[in-house]
C-alpha cells in the first residue's frame, strides 16, 4: 500500500490519491527496482537488481527488442527516448516513477475518456479506469499507441473510490460486503489445488 505522503508529494495532482493507489495495485509493483521484460509476448527473466545503477544496468540491456516494465509503476523504459543511454537511473527511485507512471496513466484516462465522450457521471468512471489499465498493460487503446500518442488535455470525472476492478468483477461483487478490497495477484493467490497426496502413493 502506498503511503498517503508519498501520493501527495509524488503522484500527478490531476489524479485522485484513491485512484493513484487503485493503478499501483493492479498494474505495479511493491519494489521500486522491479523489472520485467517482455519479447514476442514472453516473459523473460533477468537478474533481479540490488541497486538502482544495476537495475539501470539491466534495463539499458534488455532495451533492444523487448518491451521493459521498470518501477512502482512498471512504466515502460525508454518511451520517447533515442538511445537507452538517455535511460537515467532516477526511473527507479519510487518518487519520480511515480510522477511519470501517474503523468501518463492520467493521459491515458483522458484518452479513453475522450473517446467515451467525456463523460461526466462518475458511474462511468469504473469502466474507464479498466479500459486505462488494459492500455496501460498493453500500449494500446483502439488500435492506437496510448503511450506515443497526443495528450488530448482535459479533465476525467473521477469517483472518490473504485468499488470494483473491472466490468465483468461488478455482477460478481454486487453483494460482496468489503468491494473495496484489492484483486488478489496471481503471484499471492493461495494454493487452490491440493498437491500434498500427489508422489505420495506407491
Amino acid at each position: 500500500m502506498l503511503e498517503a505522503a508519498l501520493i501527495k508529494e509524488c503522484a500527478d495532482p490531476s489524479l485522485k490519491p484513491a485512484i493513484v493507489e487503485q493503478f499501483v495495485q493492479a498494474v505495479g509493483s511493491e519494489d521500486p527496482l522491479a523489472i520485467t521484460v517482455k519479447s514476442g509476448g514472453r516473459l523473460i527473466l533477468v537478474p533481479k537488481p540490488k541497486t538502482p545503477e544495476e537495475a539501470i544496468a539491466i534495463v539499458r540491456e534488455s532495451i533492444g527488442g523487448a518491451i521493459v516494465r521498470v518501477g512502482l509503476t512498471q512504466i515502460p523504459a525508454g518511451i520517447g527516448l533515442k538511445d537507452a543511454s538517455e535511460l537515467k537511473v532516477d526511473i527507479v527511485d519510487r518518487c519520480t516513477n511515480l510522477r511519470m507512471g501517474t503523468a501518463m496513466f492520467a493521459k491515458i484516462l483522458r484518452i479513453v475518456a475522450k473517446w467515451y465522450g467525456n463523460p461526466t457521471s462518475e458511474e462511468v468512471f469504473p469502466q474507464l479506469f479498466d479500459d486505462a489499465v488494459h492500455a496501460w498493460q498493453t500500449g494500446k487503446f483502439e488500435g492506437e499507441s496510448v503511450f506515443q500518442a497526443k495528450d488530448p488535455g482535459g479533465a476525467v470525472v473521477q469517483r472518490s473510490t473504485l468499488k470494483v476492478d473491472d466490468a465483468a468483477h461488478a455482477e460478481e461483487d454486487e453483494t460482496a460486503e468489503t468491494p473495496d478490497e484489492p484483486r488478489v495477484k496471481p503471484d499471492n493467490a493461495g494454493i487452490r489445488i491440493d498437491l500434498t497426496r500427489i508422489g505420495g502413493q506407491k
